[in-house]
């Protein structure tokens, strides 16, 4: 084998090195935006909900627990992924609400949000 051949080969190997990792990066990180580790439902006041991120624009809020009376209240932060859903919370800033989420964990980057609660819709709870 000369040089040349030796070189090729190495360059076909690398290259399929690398699309074998960026296939299974692609795979894990969809296997755990589609697989739900939890889900749920948490109420408690909006106190607040942003777009933000320099690249990658994900909404991020924060809902107030309710807590027994004379405990220091609990914050729930959570990441909205659809526009409607986070165009619904942000009408009930203040208000007291019911977020049901899921929880996916493992997920290798923060532009899918920076948190593992994705919130699916929202409800405004009365008060008895």
């Amino acid at each position: 084998m000369n040089i040349q051949n030796v070189m090729k080969h190495l360059r076909r190997t690398l290259y399929l090195v690398v699309l074998a990792g960026a296939g299974l990066f692609a795979g894990y990180t969809w296997l755990c935006l589609h697989l739900v580790y939890s889900e749920g439902e948490r109420a408690g006041v909006l106190q607040k909900l942003s777009y933000k991120g320099w690249v990658c624009k994900t909404w991020e809020g924060e809902l107030m627990l309710t807590p027994i009376p004379g405990i220091i209240p609990e914050k729930f932060i959570f990441t909205i992924p659809d526009d409607a859903v986070a165009t619904k919370v942000n009408t009930l800033i203040g208000q007291r609400v019911a977020l049901t989420y899921e929880q996916h964990r493992g997920i290798p980057s923060s532009c899918f949000g920076e948190t593992q609660y994705y919130v699916r819709d929202v409800k405004v709870v009365r008060n008895p």
